[in-house]
């Protein structure tokens, strides 16, 4: 008979690491849950790197959060000179005006 394939959520797995976080053994958790150990290994590995990733990140980074409205302004000024533009198209080409 073949092996049962079943398809892991991000809720589960997440689920079966907190498990192994809060110390559980691979053993017990890999028989209960059966999946093999190499993959509830890959599994935590994942789920520190993540956590590792997630605390590198600044809160209330005083930098980021002037390039967010640098940006932000660029893309308003961007907006702006492309419809004055448009509008500077229209008066100039107008039919019966002079171009002097």
């Amino acid at each position: 008979m073949a092996a049962e394939v079943q398809r892991w959520s991000k809720r589960r797995k997440m689920e079966v690491v907190l498990r192994l976080l809060r110390g559980e053994s691979l053993d017990e958790v890999s028989r209960d849950v059966k999946v093999e150990i190499s993959r509830l290994e890959a599994w935590r590995d994942k789920g520190i790197h993540g956590l590792e990733e997630a605390m590198r990140e600044r809160e209330g980074d005083p930098v980021q959060a002037q390039l967010d409205e640098v940006n932000r302004r660029l893309g308003e000024l961007i907006m702006e000179n492309e419809l004055l533009r448009e509008k500077a198209k229209k008066s100039i080409f107008l039919p019966g005006r002079s171009r002097r």
